[in-house]
């Protein structure tokens, strides 16, 4: 054994053992962990202190460690290798932010139409920058992709978003960056969800809410998605169980492994997703409660407002509530004038349909004013 070799895997063995401390466990409780993660029960509390004093490395191991630590698993194997952490420079989130930072705030914003051409020709570029298995690289790309993906989805873009998300996936899981991944694939069932491919998003979401090593709100997220797929199935009792089994999970409280792109999951989005899931059944009476706490929690004016305010809308209209109906209707004047979304303007377009067809004078005047409004 070389001196190197045994500098390095003593690195190691204080870094993870500085890593156990930090997750509160001993390295009997890790052993355990690791065990239940890995599926077997031979692993004891000495093998982790052989790795912890640098007399082994864990190589086969790295991936569980990786899961029940919370450390992203490129990070575990660039230090079983010896090599340095990146420069701060090229950590993924650093770069990804300078990449496409500003077209995801430009989204929230105004929405993706005018921005979607720009997301795929920088995905384009930083794929055919990819020259070899580099994973922090690969996860940059691919966390690109996943930008593109969703920019193309919200300007409606439908094939080319599902083509890009799958792309990312791939490089994604190149990178052994599973929360990306996971992400990722929540996304490929959001857009099977809104095209009513309902068989796809099924298998997408049973893969992650029963993935052994898949964080609670990861799993959360899964059921939201399945319940809007078992709903436009026509299923609604197991539609209504998920978003039971949803809304009681977010009781739970927020743990060190949900990665941070879960934050958007809360209260006021399962609200959303459970009315789209009533109004799919053909109840709007039932989804309209739900569909006016997340409408009245939208106060920003930009995309996500622009959703919200018009599915209180599509459920007010579709009871043919139509005094009721004019205040989310003018709400959303002032959205259209800065927001573009085209994933949403077709809604929109059909309710402004409905209205001018079997509404009131009065409201079909007003909901010409509103769409007169160029956005």
């Amino acid at each position: 054994m070389t001196t190197d070799h045994h500098d390095h895997r003593a690195a190691f063995g204080a870094y993870l053992a500085r890593l156990r401390r930090e997750a509160d466990l001993s390295q009997s409780a890790l052993a355990a962990r690791l065990c239940a993660d890995a599926g077997i029960t031979t692993l004891t509390r000495n093998e982790v202190g052989r790795w912890e004093q640098g007399r082994r490395l864990p190589s086969a191991w790295l991936p569980s460690l990786a899961r029940v630590l919370g450390v992203p698993p490129g990070e575990l194997e660039r230090a079983a290798r010896g090599e340095p952490a990146p420069a701060p420079d090229r950590e993924p989130d650093t770069y990804v932010a300078r990449s496409v930072g500003w077209l995801l705030e430009h989204d929230n914003r105004h929405g993706a139409d005018h921005i979607a051409d720009a997301a795929l020709q920088v995905w384009q570029a930083e794929r055919a920058r990819i020259t070899g298995h580099d994973k922090q690289h690969l996860a940059q790309v691919a966390e690109i992709g996943e930008v593109a993906g969703w920019l193309l989805h919200d300007a409606a873009r439908f094939p080319e978003a599902r083509a890009t998300l799958a792309q990312a996936h791939t490089l994604a899981r190149l990178a052994g960056d599973a929360p990306l991944e996971w992400f990722i694939l929540d996304l490929i069932a959001m857009v099977s969800v809104h095209t009513g491919a309902a068989g796809e998003a099924l298998a997408i979401t049973d893969e992650l809410i029963t993935g052994r090593s898949v964080p609670g709100r990861v799993a959360l997220m899964a059921r939201v998605r399945r319940a809007r797929s078992l709903a436009q199935a026509g299923d609604r009792a197991r539609a209504l169980s998920e978003l039971e089994r949803a809304t009681g999970a977010l009781q739970d409280s927020i743990h060190a492994s949900d990665p941070a792109f879960t934050w958007w999951i809360d209260g006021t989005e399962v609200a959303l997703h459970t009315g789209e899931s009533l109004l799919s059944l053909g109840d709007p009476a039932a989804a309209l409660p739900h569909l006016q706490r997340s409408s009245a929690a939208s106060a920003d004016g930009g995309r996500r407002a622009f959703g919200n305010v018009l599915a209180e809308l599509t459920a007010l209209v579709q009871l043919q509530a139509w005094r009721e109906a004019e205040a989310p209707l003018l709400r959303l004047e002032p959205i259209l004038r800065t927001v573009t979304s085209s994933r949403t303007r077709v809604r929109l377009r059909s309710t402004l349909r409905t209205i001018d067809r079997d509404g009131p004078a009065w409201l079909a005047d007003t909901a010409r004013e509103v769409a007169g409004n160029p956005g």
